[in-house]
């Protein structure tokens, strides 16, 4: 017996409440960015740049990595929702040790172990969406996760450039405490959000799954033939799941290997494409187009609004326009926005052999239209990644896997994000020191590199239920570049149901199911809810 909190059904609500996880990913963004360019900061740890600075803001990618190689054992056993819980205490340990820290290796402990918690949410966060989603509506309440990374930043972004006014090491710790309040506020909520009928579903909980999954599509009638069509859908293919590939091997075997690689790279585009570059080490790229001090952070915090406005607006047509337009156009316009910087920092910038006030990854500076011109484009490479690859790389990773695959496999995508955000996070500022606005014109190349392998292996996955995606990667599917959104089989069925009058009790899989997750679960996933 335990304590049973009411649970809330509305997918929006539970949307809001479990992107809160995305929002601590912003909010560890923010603490550095706004906070790197200040006297405080600088002076206290001995004026950090280049791999030492590097090394500070690659601490979180370092640590998500961990945390997403756990997520998916994690979430597999105790579920979705209690995995994004267990994230929690990670988050306050490492904000912790931030806030209390002493030095250097201190705060990239601090910030390595608030990872792990980033690592897991950022994972588990879009596969809680996925699974409690309808098909027509499943792209923009994952686009919420995105949206609340960037409310994240935004907000944490103000929140440090006010600290900067406090004099001493009390500014940058202040800000860095604050980041205990949004990691509550999630803990807080969580008991309120009911499982996913999926995971119930996997490991065998029949019941609950069909109860939930009623609740969440249909007020809680278990007869409404969408429920009914949707279950059978869900029981059919979990339990052929079941008689398939077990193991590491169900990931790249009879084709799943399609599906393996377009979730991982797909996560790994959005990191090389470059946009890090932006939030990240925003600072460091307007103090080249000669905006430094208050005008500097005012002109950052612009950047991040943008990305706000922007994700906000793909809530609306991201389920219309699909996601492969998405991603082949927005990685094509990143790409000419990073080489319009990139050129015209190398051909109208000044060379500081010596850097920026001392600031060696700032050693090209403009000046006059030139800087105009790269802070236009700049503020336009944000709005296209924030209506594009920063929310459907979340979306699309999170929808191709299948129900037995997709914690695990969704951590795997999780991973390939993080490596390469460790990667990029690490060379930006020895990269600036020593290529300079070279590291642009990479990353334009990169974008375009993005572009041409998601038009040749990106399936488009909009309008159609998780369990038919499985289709759009088996052997025979059409071409990728054929695809469109909708033309989904669940309709049919809807009608199949209604006219022959079918009920959850006809849906032949159904025990099945429970049998076969009765013999292979351990007894942790036998056991009764605990609310």
């Amino acid at each position: 017996m335990g304590l049973h909190m009411p649970k809330i059904t509305n997918v929006y609500f539970m949307a809001v409440i479990a992107t809160v996880g995305g929002m601590l990913f912003g909010f560890d963004i923010s603490s550095m960015s706004a906070i790197i360019g200040t006297d405080q900061y600088v002076n206290y740890f001995n004026n950090p740049h280049g791999t030492t600075q590097g090394g500070i803001g690659a601490a979180l990618a370092g640590g998500s990595v961990i945390g997403a190689l756990m997520a998916g054992p994690v979430s597999n056993r105790i579920g979705r929702r209690d995995a994004i819980a267990f994230a929690c205490f990670w988050w306050f340990l490492g904000t912790a040790l931030q806030a209390g820290c002493n030095g250097i290796g201190m705060l990239v402990v601090g910030r390595f172990i608030n990872g792990i918690c980033v690592g897991i949410t950022s994972s588990q966060v879009p596969v809680y969406l996925v699974e409690i989603s309808k098909k027509e509506r499943r792209g923009s309440i994952v686009v919420i996760q995105q949206w609340a990374i960037e409310w994240g930043i935004f907000i944490m972004y103000f929140i440090g450039y006010g600290c900067s006014f406090i004099p001493g090491d009390g500014s940058f710790r202040t800000a860095w405490a604050l980041q205990f309040v949004p990691a509550v506020v999630l803990l807080a909520g969580l008991p309120f959000l009911p499982r996913s009928p999926r995971w119930l579903a996997k490991v065998g909980r029949v019941e609950e799954a069909v109860s939930i999954l009623a609740r969440i599509q249909a007020g809680g009638d278990v007869s409404d033939p969408l429920v009914v069509a949707e279950w059978e859908e869900i029981s059919t293919i979990l339990a052929a799941e079941r008689e398939g590939q077990q193991g590491w091997r169900r990931f790249f075997y009879n084709g799943m290997w399609k599906r393996t690689f377009a979730g991982t790279s797909v996560q790994a585009w959005q990191q090389l494409s470059g946009a890090n570059v932006m939030t990240y080490y925003v600072v460091y790229i307007f103090e080249m187009a000669n905006l430094t001090g208050n005008i500097g952070l005012i002109s950052s915090g612009i950047q991040y609004a943008i990305f706000i406005i922007g994700t906000a607006a793909t809530f609306f047509f991201i389920d219309v326009t699909g996601r492969r337009p998405l991603l082949i156009y927005g990685a094509i316009c990143m790409g000419i926005c990073m080489f319009i910087v990139g050129g015209v920092l190398g051909s109208y910038g000044t060379a500081l052999p010596n850097g920026l006030d001392g600031n060696l990854s700032v050693k090209v500076q403009v000046t006059g239209s030139p800087a105009y011109t790269v802070i236009a484009f700049c503020y336009i490479l944000v709005l296209t990644y924030s209506l594009t690859l920063a929310p459907i790389a979340w979306v699309y990773a999170a929808e191709v896997w299948s129900l037995e695959t997709r914690a695990t496999g969704m951590a795997l995508a999780s991973v390939a994000n993080w490596l390469f955000n460790f990667a990029i996070g690490f060379f930006i500022p020895p990269g600036f020191q020593n290529i300079s606005w070279k590291l642009f014109i990479i990353f334009g190349v990169l974008c375009m590199g993005a572009a041409v392998q998601a038009y040749f292996t990106y399936p488009e996955t909009a309008g159609k239920t998780i369990e038919e995606v499985e289709m759009l990667f088996s052997r025979g599917a059409i071409p990728p570049w054929k695809t469109k959104p909708g033309h989904s089989l669940l309709d049919a069925k809807i009608e199949e149901v209604r006219a022959h009058g079918k009920g959850i009790g006809d849906v032949g899989t159904t025990d099945r199911i429970a049998s076969v997750s009765e013999k292979g679960a351990g007894p942790a996933l036998q056991q009764k809810e605990v609310a």
